[in-house]
Parts: C-alpha cells; sequence; structure tokens
C-alpha cells in the first residue's frame, strides 16, 4: 500500500456524519501535543496534511483521510488537554467513544505516546479500554530523536511495563528522522488485509 497517495475526505463533528463505512480504519489518538499531527504527516510523506500547532485541543473533529481508496485515516481529538472547557471535553470523549465503540470497520487505533516521559494514566486507561473492547491497538512511542538509543531503550522498557506489552508489540518513532515510519506502515497494512481477509465470502470446495 502507498501511503503517499493519501487525500483528505471529510471532517465529522458527530457518529451521525461519519462516511459510509466501505474501507478499512485506522485512528491516531493520543494526548494533545504528543505529536500525533506529525506522526501521521510523516507516514504519509506530507509536510501539513494534517495540521500541527502549537495549541493544544485543535482537532476537534474526526477527521477522515482515504489512502489509495482502499484505506480510512482517521485523526481523533486529542485527550486530556485541562484547558478546553468541561462540556468540550465531554463532547470530545462522547464523539471518540461512540465511534470506537461502534465502527464495525475499526481494525486498529494507533496510541500516540510521547517516548520522553512516564506513562500517563489517561494512555493507560485507554489502552485497558480498546482491549476491554477487544479493539486491536497499536501504541508508537513518538518524539524519539530527542533522546539517545541507551535512553529510547531505557524509556520504552519502562512505558512496556506499565502497559504490559512486549517491544514487538510497540513501535518507537520519530516524525523528524523516519524512525520507525517502515515498521508503521507493516503494521497498518497488515491491519487492514486482516478486515479484507474476513470480509470476504467463503471459497465453495469442489469436494
Amino acid at each position: 500500500m502507498d501511503f503517499r497517495k493519501v487525500q483528505f475526505c471529510l471532517s465529522a463533528h458527530t457518529v451521525g456524519q461519519l462516511p459510509p463505512p466501505e474501507y478499512p480504519e485506522v485512528a491516531f489518538a493520543g494526548r494533545s501535543n504528543v505529536g500525533k499531527s506529525s506522526l501521521i504527516n510523516r507516514l504519509v510523506e506530507r509536510v501539513n496534511l494534517v495540521k500541527t500547532s502549537g495549541k493544544p485541543g485543535k482537532t476537534q473533529s474526526l477527521n477522515y483521510f482515504t489512502v489509495e481508496n482502499t484505506l480510512y485515516l482517521v485523526d481523533l481529538p486529542g485527550y486530556g488537554f485541562a484547558r478546553v472547557s468541561h462540556q468540550t471535553r465531554q463532547k470530545w470523549e462522547e464523539l471518540i467513544g461512540g465511534y470506537i465503540e461502534s465502527r464495525s470497520t475499526l481494525v486498529c487505533v494507533v496510541v500516540v505516546i510521547d517516548l520522553r516521559h512516564e506513562l500517563k494514566e489517561l494512555d493507560r486507561e485507554l489502552i485497558q479500554w480498546l482491549r476491554y473492547l477487544d479493539v486491536p491497538c497499536l501504541p508508537v512511542y513518538t518524539k524519539a530523536d530527542k533522546l539517545s538509543f541507551g535512553r529510547q531503550q531505557k524509556h520504552a522498557a519502562l512505558l512496556d511495563a506499565g502497559l504490559t506489552l512486549y517491544a514487538d508489540q510497540r513501535i518507537i518513532f520519530s516524525a523528524r528522522t523516519g524512525q520507525g515510519v517502515a515498521a508503521l506502515r507493516q503494521h497498518l497494512t497488515t491491519y487492514a488485509a486482516s478486515l479484507q481477509r474476513a470480509s470476504m465470502p467463503p471459497v465453495n470446495d469442489p469436494t
């Protein structure tokens, strides 16, 4: 799959505005200012497909992008930003929750986590909730270029322990250097293919 063949599709502010579930969907979730927009831009090799901002809380809708007319990438609103109103936070949570719980074509949620910091409780709770719902998730530890290789491994091991996962179940990533891009593309291609295989009609056995 060529992730460079991407285009913006639509922005949904309610679950009722979502497009028809015709393609597998990969959603991207993360705390505000964790580098989610930069990660998506690097994934598709675009400078500003997803708008980046120094102001947390900029993304306020589910933003859909299509890849080769075979896959949806869905940018979710960032969570954990305290400067928005309680009403706004509640609206975002209802939108994200309704989407994740109801979208039959959702094949993976990429959970973007800042590698430099200790595990945040909201990140842990999100991954635990996805596991409870049996929704596949892929933690991606971003901003790796800010750390030496040794510190990358040390910080990643601490996050792994907090999330109870193995090293092959997450990716260390840098939007600046491209570290982890190939692995992320491979994982997402595999997730997309899993839904395509599951939706294929059974082959008749001639015997």
